[in-house]
């Protein structure tokens, strides 16, 4: 599993980015980074499958779950070849519609982020998404506002609009969520519990407690749960 080492990798990547270091480095990558996230990912999917059937978990090296390692530099002004984290999204079986929900956890130096939500959806989910909320917001605020979510994700996250849609009552009770681009809730961790053993079952039941946020979402997007 995921050790002080893997920490410590990823803390000399950042000090050290570049391809030589790397290259010279590419075991300690193998053995102290890549599989045991491997493992740890191999970890989650029987977690994953009993909050949702619907949620993609594969520990593959290309086409799974993991992000890459390696940056796009191409319209980037820093040129550095490696994002010194380790990263998965765990999506949903139908993503590729434009605008689904998941599950994300990112690895960097010294700590670690959970998430869930959909991040950067297109437009027309982004519309279904506030009408739902207008549509159902009793249970929009029983999905955001349950004390089981809020005390691992806290409030909402990510880029809003600088004014209320237009098509939208300006005074409805949830107005700054229907201004929202994103739909999502961050977890924060220190190194320590990513390093013990339980931790695939701590970020279970960090997920779980998302479970009616992302029922919602689902629901809202005419997607299965």
């Amino acid at each position: 599993m995921l050790t002080r080492k893997t920490f410590a990798f990823l803390q000399d990547l950042e000090a050290n980015n570049n391809r030589a270091w790397f290259d010279a480095n590419k075991a300690r990558y193998q053995e102290d980074a890549l599989e045991p996230f491997r493992e740890f990912i191999r970890a989650m999917e029987p977690r994953l499958a009993k909050i949702s059937p619907h949620i993609m978990c594969s520990d593959k090296k290309v086409g799974g779950s993991m992000m890459r390692l390696h940056r796009d530099v191409r319209f980037s002004k820093d040129k550095s070849p490696y994002a010194p984290r380790l990263a998965a999204r765990f999506m949903h079986d139908e993503a590729d519609k434009g605008g689904a929900p998941g599950f994300l956890i990112h690895i960097g130096p010294t700590g670690c982020t959970l998430g869930t939500g959909v991040w950067q959806p297109d437009t027309p989910s982004v519309a279904m998404i506030r009408q739902g909320i207008v549509d159902n917001t009793k249970a929009w605020k029983s999905a955001t506002t349950a004390k089981a979510f809020r005390d691992v994700f806290g409030d909402l996250a990510g880029d809003s609009l600088k004014r209320p849609p237009r098509e939208f009552d300006p005074e409805h009770p949830f107005i700054e969520d229907l201004k929202r681009k994103d739909f999502v809730g961050f977890c924060e961790l220190k190194m320590a519990p990513v390093t013990k053993a339980d931790f695939p079952a701590t970020a279970g039941k960090a997920y779980a407690t998302s479970n009616k946020f992302m029922a919602f979402l689902c629901n809202a997007l005419d997607l299965p749960f």
